[in-house]
This record gives C-alpha cells, sequence and structure tokens, in this order.
C-alpha cells in the first residue's frame, strides 16, 4: 500500500516538471535523499516552491527545491561549483581543497577530506553534477548548463563567472564587490583582461583564473589581502611571486600549467596554506627550504614537473594527505623516501623515477605498508619503451638493475585498504610478490588497476582474480607479453573438489581494457571456467591476438560493449548473446561477424576483408568507413539496421545519389535512414546523400550533371 501511495506521489511531481529531463533527474536525486515513506514525498510534492509565479529563468523550480533542501554547508559547495571554468578540467581533490580552504566544511582537521567527499557524492547523487565518463571513479564531473546557470543567479549578490567573449567584464567588476571570481580567458594576448582591472576587488576571497591574463611586470598580489583561494592555469605568473608572501590568509594556492621554475623562500612566512598545486609546470624544478614551516599543509603537487629538490626536514610535514609527483633520489642534498616515514596521514601518494633507487632499504623506510589511510598509490619509473610499444635499443636494461627494481617495488608494499594502484615503466621481469597469487591479500581493497608501459613482464599477475572489490582494470602496453594462459582467470577457489564452493574470477570486474600489447597472441580461457560475471566492458587494441577466448562468450554474460581496435589474425567474432554495441577499427583480418542477436550500435571502420555480417536482428545503428569503399558491401543485402551511416569514395556516393536506378540501391533502399558521406580534402562530410525509405526522400548535394558525368576526381 506504501509503494502504491508513493506511485502515485512520484506521478504527480513528475507532471510538475512538464516534461523537462534535467528536472526529472534533479527530482529523482533529491527524493532518492528521502525516506520511502508517504509523509517524505507529500513534503515535496506540497512544497511551496512549486507554486512561486514570475521566478527568473534560472530558477527552475525543481533546482530550487533541491538546492533548498541541502544543508548550509553543502549549499555553499555547490555554488563555487558553478564558477568553475566550464571547459576547464578540474578534479575532485581541487574542489574539495577549496571547499576546505572556504572553510564551508566544518568537521575535525582529521576528516575534512573525507567530508568533502560525502558533499561531492552527495552533489552527484543528486544529479546536481554528472560524472565525466571519461574518468574512472567520478574524479571529474560536468554541470549542467542550466544547473550553472541557477546555481550562478543564486550566487549572483557576492560571486562572478566571466568567460572569453563577454565585452561588459570591467564593467561588471568596477560596480560590484564581489567576494569569488572566476575567468575562463580562450582570446588572443592583445584582447585578454589587465591584470590591474582586478585590482579594485579588495574582498575577494576566491580567484580563479584559467587562460592568459596580461600581467605587467610591477602588477602585484598585495590588493588581495583577504584571499583565501587563488587558482591560475595556462598563464604566465613570475611576475607575481615577489607578493605572494603578503596573502596572510592564503589557504590554496594553484598555479598549474604555468611558467614558474620556483617557489619564493618567503612562502615559509604563509602560515595557512594547505595545498599547493604545480601540476604541468613544466620548468619547475626548486623548492625552498622553508616549505617545511608550512606545518599546515595537506596537499602537494608536483606531477609533470621537474623538479629535483625536495629539502631534507620534509619528514616535518605530518599533516600532508596527498603528496603527488615525489621525486625519488638518492644521492646529494636532498629530502629521501626514508623521509617519507613518518607521513602517517598521506591518503593519495605518487613516486616519480624510482628507477633511480639503487638500495631497496631506502624504500622500506618510506613504511608504505604502515600508512594505513593510503588509498591511492603511484609508482612511476621513467619508459624504456618506443613509440611502437617496443623496448629502445638503447634502453636495454642489465640484469642487475631489473634486480634493483624487483627489489624496490618488492618494498614498496601498499596497506590492505589501498583502492588504486597505478605503475608506469616498471622494467623488472617479474611483478611485486605483493601483486601475485596469495599473496595479493595486500590489495584486497583494490577497486581501479593501471598498468603502463610494462617492458619486461613475461606475464599479467596472477593474483588479481581473486580480489572481491577490483572493478577496473587497464593494461596499456606491455611487449613481452605473448600468451595470457589460465592463471590469469582460474582462482585459487576454483580447485575446490566441490562445484557448489566454485567461485568466478574477477566477481565485481566491470572494464577492462588491454592496450598496446604489441605481442599477445594467444588468450587461454576455457569455456568452462567461470570468470568475470559482471563484465560490461572490453577493449581489445594493437595486439595480435588469433582468436577471442571461449570463456569470454560463454562466461561474461553481463558484456555488452566491445571495442577490438588494430587487432592483426582475429578472423571471426561471434556467438555473443549480451553484446548491444562493437566498435572495430583497423582489424585488416576479419572476414566474419555472426549470431550477435542483442547487437544494437555496429561500427566498422577499415575492415576490409570483412564479408560476412548477419546474425544481428536488433541492429539499430551501423556505421561503416573505409578510405577506398567503392561499393557497399554485399551483406548490406541480408541485414536491416534502422540507421546507416556511410563514409565512402566520391564514386560510391554519385551511385548512392541516383537512388532506385543506381547500382547499389538493392544493398541500402530497405533501409529506413541513410546518411552517405563523401570528403574533400580534410573535410570527410563535403559531399552528401540523406536518404528515407518512408516517406520516400533523397537529397544530396552531389550535382545531376555530376551523377550523369559519374565524375571521379583524383584528388578524393
Amino acid at each position: 500500500r506504501e509503494i502504491d501511495m508513493l506511485k502515485d506521489i512520484g506521478v504527480q511531481i513528475l507532471a510538475k516538471c512538464d516534461g523537462l529531463p534535467l528536472a526529472v533527474k534533479v527530482m529523482g536525486g533529491l527524493l532518492c535523499q528521502k525516506d520511502k515513506i508517504h509523509r517524505e514525498w507529500e513534503m515535496v510534492l506540497s512544497d511551496s516552491i512549486w507554486s512561486i509565479s514570475g521566478m527568473p529563468e534560472e530558477l527552475n523550480h525543481a533546482l530550487y527545491l533541491s538546492y533548498e533542501d541541502l544543508s548550509s554547508s553543502a549549499k555553499q559547495c555547490f555554488l563555487l561549483y558553478s564558477l568553475l571554468p566550464k571547459t576547464a578540467v578540474f578534479f575532485r581533490d581541487e574542489i574539495i581543497g577549496m571547499w576546505i580552504s572556504e572553510g564551508f566544511l566544518h568537521g575535525t582537521l582529521d576528516d575534512l577530506e573525507e567530508l568533502g567527499s560525502k558533499y561531492y557524492k552527495e552533489l552527484i547523487l543528486r544529479n546536481l553534477i554528472e560524472p565525466d565518463a571519461e574518468f574512472i571513479d567520478q574524479s571529474v564531473c560536468n554541470m549542467h548548463d542550466v544547473v550553472r546557470s541557477f546555481a550562478q543567479f543564486v550566487a549572483r549578490d557576492e560571486a562572478l563567472a566571466a568567460h572569453s567573449g563577454e565585452t561588459n567584464i570591467v564593467s561588471k567588476l568596477s560596480a560590484q564587490k564581489l567576494l569569488r571570481f572566476s575567468l575562463e580567458e580562450k582570446a588572443l594576448e592583445s584582447d585578454v583582461l589587465d591584470w590591474s582591472s582586478l585590482q579594485a576587488q579588495k574582498t575577494l576571497r576566491t580567484l580563479i583564473l584559467v587562460g592568459h591574463i596580461n600581467i605587467k611586470p610591477r602588477d602585484s598580489l598585495v590588493h588581495f589581502p583577504c584571499l583565501r583561494t587563488l587558482h591560475i592555469a595556462f598563464s604566465h605568473v613570475v611576475a607575481l611571486l615577489e607578493s605572494l608572501h603578503e596573502l596572510k590568509h592564503l589557504r590554496y594556492l594553484s598555479l598549474e600549467h604555468t611558467d614558474i621554475s620556483i617557489l619564493p623562500d618567503s612562502i615559509g612566512k604563509m602560515k595557512f596554506l594547505q595545498y599547493i598545486s604545480l601540476r604541468g609546470c613544466h620548468q619547475f624544478v626548486d623548492l625552498p627550504r622553508s616549505i617545511v614551516k608550512l606545518g599546515q599543509l595537506r596537499h602537494l603537487n608536483f606531477s609533470g614537473t621537474s623538479i629535483n629538490n625536495i629539502p631534507r626536514g620534509f619528514c616535518v610535514l605530518t599533516n600532508l594527505r596527498a603528496l603527488r609527483g615525489f621525486p625519488a633520489r638518492v644521492d646529494g642534498d636532498w629530502c629521501s623516501l626514508e623521509e617519507l616515514g613518518p607521513l602517517s596521514f598521506l591518503e593519495d601518494l605518487e613516486f616519480d623515477g624510482l628507477e633511480n633507487i639503487t638500495d631497496s632499504s631506502s624504500a622500506a623506510k618510506a613504511k608504505l605498508g604502515d600508512k594505513v589511510h593510503l588509498t591511492s598509490l603511484f609508482l612511476n619509473c621513467g619508459s624504456i619503451l618506443e613509440d611502437d610499444g617496443l623496448i629502445k635499443e638503447e634502453d636495454c636494461v642489465s640484469e642487475e638493475k631489473q634486480q634493483q627494481i624487483e627489489k624496490v617495488f618488492e618494498e614498496l608494499c601498499p596497506p590492505p585498504r589501498l583502492e588504486n594502484l597505478d605503475i608506469k615503466g616498471y622494467f623488472g621481469r617479474w611483478l611485486p610478490r605483493w601483486m601475485m597469487s596469495s599473496s595479493a591479500v595486500a590489495l584486497k581493497s583494490l577497486r581501479i588497476l593501471f598498468i603502463t608501459d610494462l617492458a619486461c613482464c613475461k606475464q599479467l599477475p596472477d593474483g588479481l582474480c581473486q580480489l572481491p572489490y577490483l572493478e577496473f582494470i587497464q593494461i596499456n602496453r606491455a611487449p613481452a607479453i605473448k600468451r595470457v594462459g589460465p592463471e590469469f582467470t582460474q582462482s585459487y577457489h576454483q580447485h575446490s573438489p566441490r562445484p557448489s564452493q566454485m567461485v568466478a574470477a574477477f566477481p565485481r570486474l566491470e572494464k577492462i581494457k588491454l592496450i598496446g600489447m604489441v605481442e599477445w597472441e594467444e588468450w587461454e580461457w576455457e569455456e568452462q571456467v567461470q570468470a568475470f560475471p559482471v563484465l560490461q566492458e572490453l577493449m581489445l587494441k594493437q595486439c595480435k591476438l588469433k582468436c577471442l577466448p571461449p570463456g569470454l562468450a560463454s562466461q561474461a554474460r553481463a558484456l555488452n560493449t566491445l571495442y577490438i581496435y588494430n587487432v592483426q589474425g582475429l578472423i571471426s567474432l561471434e556467438n555473443f548473446p549480451s553484446l548491444v554495441l562493437l566498435e572495430l577499427d583497423e582489424n585488416l583480418d576479419l572476414e566474419r561477424i555472426t549470431n550477435l542477436p542483442r547487437l544494437q550500435e555496429l561500427t566498422i571502420l577499415n575492415c576490409t576483408k570483412l564479408k560476412v555480417l548477419e546474425g544481428v536482428p536488433a541492429l539499430h545503428r551501423l556505421v561503416l568507413s573505409y578510405n577506398d569503399m567503392e561499393t557497399i558491401p554485399e551483406y548490406m543485402k541480408g541485414i536491416n539496421p534502422r540507421h546507416l551511416e556511410l563514409y565512402c569514395s566520391l564514386a560510391l556516393l554519385v551511385s548512392i545519389a541516383a537512388g532506385q536506378s543506381g547500382s547499389e540501391w538493392d544493398k541500402f533502399g530497405h533501409v529506413e535512414h541513410v546518411k552517405a558521406y563523401a570528403r574533400e580534402g580534410g573535410n570527410s562530410r563535403k559531399w552528401y546523400v540523406f536518404y528515407t525509405a518512408k516517406p520516400y526522400s533523397l537529397e544530396t548535394n552531389v550535382s545531376h550533371s555530376f551523377m550523369l558525368k559519374g565524375r571521379n576526381l583524383d584528388f578524393f
């Protein structure tokens, strides 16, 4: 009965959303936060906000309701998020760092990041921000334009978000005293905003600038005494460094992708600094000794810099939660791995240049296993692989060097709480024991694994299949691997004599990408071996795999998305009952695709030997593109996609444009919608034909005389 009542109220709430998809999503997110009881939903339905008339366009009723339901702290976090420049990428830890710096998070000093993560997840659950699918683990989100406009309208009295192309930025800055200002600048340097235009904003607490701004030699930060958050990216900022220490209240300093090479020694005076990011500052080489005076530092990011000096005494920064791009060194007057030992609160740690460590005892003194809060670990060596994925001749490593790096990685065994592991450039012959077999218990909480440029290992880690929470694997470039054997999918549980005790390998893995394993020829996985029960997405790219293993089709019953790019030797693809989306590119030996009963979307690019495509009754959309396609493939006569998109030669396009009188009609005339293109120069859609079966319609920009001549242009 209660469920029926909720359903009735839900339908009435849905009606108030006026059919707007975003409003429906936001209301769904709001209702998810409520208890599933009649009274809670009734309060949402009867809220007075629905009846407000004459609201500005930005104040969408559903958004207003969801916003008002947030706690006061979450409201502030949401409004600040809306100021972030739209096309720039901001990671979760950056955003949470801003929230902490602004004082929006009210908790103990030990749990601020955790509290920030809670608010971040709440905004996702309410559909106020949306995870970007390109980034794993929701580390980057986007904000819908309507949501952004709403939030900026609400914050309009104290915040301004501007972007290049606006003509009245300076006048707005002159007319209003702001607490927060952001600017995304893409204009030419002659058209950009002058730094001096900002100097009247003496009450600013947050300043976010992405893109070039005109900073002159005598420009200064002295005009912003209240500033807590300063984020400048992709600009020239060296002139401002001399006055940096004037920002007495600054908590958050991010100068990403700028031209700085050092930080001034006076930074040691900035006692409140909690967050410093110099990510992508390629010229940055030196950290001043005074850095060790910043006892409140929680986050340091040197990723993508050329830093070669971190001063001794770094171990006193015991409040650090995140340390990225830490350079591994053994000689000279700088900080060693040993000084990381006391940093027990670290949650996120990245090492660079681990090939420089000659003594494994130095790695042991970093005490990774004791860092019980550590959830993300990045272990980086310099790559010895060429662009083609093979080892550089001049970088062939000695057996001694391989043994050395093996011992170093062995000592960097993480604590059991680790969730994200990223390994780059490892050139040992064997992966560390803590990734293999029963020793992989050290990774029992692992959810995400990246391994890039695995130069010399001949075997993938055989302990992964036992991990209970592993969701994502990406192996990128592993030229020594020629075979993936049964040890990859054979869980030790499966040796149990009783079938009822058999446990599927990789029980929670949803996505796996195997890229650039250029010598990989064989994948052994027998049909009866249970593995990958919830696998949804698989990518195979740049390898020599001659056939897909029987176990993949029979056991990966949730597999709905398959990408196969540049796989040499693969002849057939068949019998995948759950596949919905399939993309193929540069598979030059592929001849057959059969028995994919649920397939809806199929993209075939440059698979020139493909002759058989059948058993695809649910096919909705087919994209075909060959560089020199002269005829539509014969298999089109036997299939009936609703939409067909072709990229072909101009000669073929002329035949298609002829419609029923053309030689290709019997291959496409039965398709409901057809879009065909041929290119000229760099324009892949210069010439086109648009066809609809019912009612009959054929539109083209290929002229009648052009069709009569059957002209074939040499430049095509």
